[in-house]
């Protein structure tokens, strides 16, 4: 089963993914800042991190940065309300994508199985 890390401060965003994911079959982690996200993608082996930008204790760049150097496999979707500077930095880094909240379920789903099969993220 391919386990997701959802790293994101606010509850109603994990909440909402984290329910979706698990319906749609995947096992989905939670992390609430980007200090708490850094360690628990670190010790687990996840296929694909979603990950806020803008979060307290390390934002989303550092976040990807950190865990992308020491966990190359995981794919990173990098989520966030108004994409900025951070976010362009991700993607041109080697993250997959932003998704711009709030975002459609059928783009996160889209997303997921673009990644998982190896097809540029759209």
């Amino acid at each position: 089963m391919t386990k997701i890390l959802i790293i994101d401060d606010s509850e109603v965003i994990r909440d909402l993914l984290q329910e979706y994911l698990i319906d749609i079959g995947y096992d989905v982690d939670l992390a609430v800042n980007g200090l708490d996200g850094i360690e628990k993608a670190l010790q687990g082996n996840y296929r694909i991190i979603f990950c806020d930008i803008h979060m307290p204790k390390r934002n989303g760049y550092q976040v990807f940065t950190e865990v992308s150097a020491r966990k190359p496999a995981s794919s990173f979707v990098m989520t966030d309300s108004l994409p900025d500077h951070l976010a362009e930095m991700a993607e041109k880094a080697g993250a997959c994508r932003t998704l711009t909240k709030p975002f459609d379920l059928n783009e996160v789903k889209a997303t997921i199985e673009s990644i998982l099969s190896g097809t540029k993220v759209k």
